[in-house]
């Protein structure tokens, strides 16, 4: 990134090695401080506040003398008294004039800035005018209270008296990232990636609030049989790399400036992959997130490159795919393919390690598509944690693997260390706990979403035995929640059917069919994830892992809560007999 500041889309991205300001002074002159005030006054004040935004341009005539005027008055403002500042030029007196409409003015700004997404920037091999040397944190907690300050000595001086109340909010960056220019094994098709530079470290002030464009996501991705990389040069100003480790995979995320929100996503459902994992390295998906390539429509898909070995995934530049799902999806589906390829079998679902208070201990996997009630289980399980459980460990909440181990052994890992779930189907308190670590997604909207981390990469990876490979059963009705199957072929092909009622997570609707209640993968090499299927359900058979449904019951009207839990305290007793 080579521009001090840049404004689009309702973000806003600031470029600490470029330009550092740690006084108000360097604040007021600085590009960003105009572009800000000049955004605010034309695209919001404008259009949405026009009692305010005439009032003021009766005295300035046009735009241009608005913000300047308002840029000055900042100046003197800050440094001045009123009585001062009228004598150094009296069209400032309209400022002051009506003193409730100008805090009212400041305010509707203070609100515009916060209501921004603001990302800090530190590229460490750049030089300049910048931060490179000093602490990246304690930066921007100096950035956090310049603004505060700028803030308040305004609305103060104004106003003739100080606050009495005073909010210690995020008012500087929500986010902030330091990024590296790093050498990869870089084949010569990917030249064209090689500039960009790679992020290695991510600053959070949760909790975060992003709004998109989109709150579903729809379809699914398929092989296209063209590199969609060959010939692509990516300019260094517009584009990060996060990298990465998806399940045992590295992966190259490239994302445009513009989609950072979902860059900033990753970084609360994967682990971030150090320096020397992938320094010199090469690695095993890459997915260009964002490309601009003239097509209004979206595209999205994935492509093997089988002369490097690297599965690639790609989505255009659209509003369509401005929804954190079409990030995490299709991370997924390039890891499941790559899982099937190298014999593992990928798991659409959720898993969690409980320890029972009699002593008992149990792996527990639960099969199914979204909205069939993977993750409101664990959340039943949780809430149940008083009456049942000593200890609980979340292995994974939406994607897994089996493998076979070296002594024959069948154990499964987690693909992500985070979760992407709807608010709407957490216990409220523990919906409230996550405020200090969550990246929430269009809070206020349907199908409102909130990114977490639950587990840790050590946990994911470690590998455990299965002992109950239930699938989500969200649309039927049964008195009795948890059905174990006596005959396998029964059982493949309930878990092959993918059964549930769409629950509005994406763009579908009624009962619906998803191949192993897993598009992301198994839906696409139907031929291989069959075998596949075969093959470890009846290991997992031989070897006394019960398979049978739980009914969740979360499509059914008024079972949406009590569905998950009475589904989970019949479990519970299983596990205690």
């Amino acid at each position: 990134m080579q521009q001090e500041f840049t404004l689009g889309r309702g973000k806003a991205m600031i470029n600490f090695t470029l330009k550092y300001c740690d006084t108000r002074q360097k604040m007021f002159n600085s590009y960003g401080f105009r572009r800000v005030i000049e955004s605010f006054i034309i695209e919001n004040l404008k259009k949405d506040e026009v009692i305010i935004y005439d009032y003021y341009i009766k005295t300035f005539k046009t735009d241009e003398e608005f913000i300047n005027s308002l840029l000055e008055f900042f100046k003197l403002v800050n440094v001045c008294e009123l009585d001062e500042i009228l004598k150094v030029n009296n069209i400032y007196s309209v400022f002051l004039d009506d003193k409730s409409l100008f805090i009212e003015l400041i305010e509707l700004l203070y609100k515009y800035w916060r209501r921004l997404e603001r990302i800090t920037i530190v590229r460490n091999s750049q030089l300049g005018d910048g931060l490179q040397n000093v602490r990246f944190i304690q930066a921007n907690d100096l950035f956090n209270e310049l603004i505060l300050s700028i803030y308040r000595r305004t609305e103060e001086t104004v106003m003739g008296y100080s606050h009495r109340v005073y909010r210690q909010l995020a008012a500087g960056a929500n986010a902030g990232l330091t990024l590296n220019d790093v050498k990869w094994n870089c084949p010569a098709e990917y030249n064209g990636l090689s500039t960009v530079p790679f992020i290695s470290s991510v600053v959070f002030n949760p909790p975060v609030i992003t709004y998109t464009k989109k709150n579903t996501r729809d379809g699914i991705f398929q092989e296209h049989k063209e590199n969609p990389l060959k010939g692509i040069n990516l300019n260094d100003d517009n584009w990060f790399v996060f990298p990465a480790w998806v399940g045992n995979m590295l992966t190259f995320v490239y994302f445009h400036k513009d989609f950072i929100d979902h860059g900033l996503g990753l970084a609360n459902l994967f682990e971030l992959a150090t320096e020397s994992d992938y320094i010199g390295k090469k690695p095993d998906m890459i997915y260009l997130f964002g490309y601009p390539d003239a097509h209004e429509e979206k595209r999205t898909f994935y492509h093997k490159d089988k002369k490097n070995d690297i599965l690639i995934g790609y989505a255009n530049y659209c509003d369509d795919i401005d929804y954190f799902g079409y990030m995490k999806k299709m991370l997924l589906t390039l890891h499941n393919v790559k899982q099937m390829e190298n014999g593992a079998l990928p798991l659409h679902g959720a898993m969690v390690n409980v320890a029972l208070k009699n002593g008992k201990e149990a792996n527990i996997i639960i099969i199914g598509d979204s909205g069939a009630g993977k993750s409101e289980s664990l959340e039943a399980f949780r809430t149940l944690n008083d009456n049942f459980i000593r200890h609980m460990r979340i292995i994974f909440d939406d994607m897994g693997y089996l493998k076979f181990e070296n002594d024959g052994s069948i154990k499964a890992y987690g693909t992500e260390i985070g979760a992407f779930v709807r608010t709407d189907d957490l216990d409220p308190t523990y919906a409230f706990e996550q405020l200090d670590r969550g990246i929430y997604t269009n809070p206020d909207k349907v199908n409102a979403r909130v990114t977490i981390p639950v587990s840790t990469y050590e946990v994911i990876s470690k590998g455990y035995k299965v002992d109950y490979m239930l699938y989500a059963n969200n649309y039927a009705e049964s008195e009795q929640k948890i059905n174990f199957f006596d005959n396998l072929e029964k059982a493949i092909e309930v878990f092959e059917a993918g059964a549930r009622k769409a629950k509005g997570t994406t763009t579908e609707k009624g009962l619906v069919k998803s191949y192993f209640a897993n598009p992301f993968g198994p839906v696409q090499e139907r031929e291989l994830a069959e075998k596949l299927i075969k093959k470890y359900f009846t290991a997992m058979n031989e070897n006394g892992v019960k398979i049978g449904e739980m009914h969740t019951s979360l499509a059914i009207d008024g079972m949406t809560k009590d569905g998950p839990r009475q589904a989970a305290e019949e479990l519970f007793t299983l596990i205690n007999e």
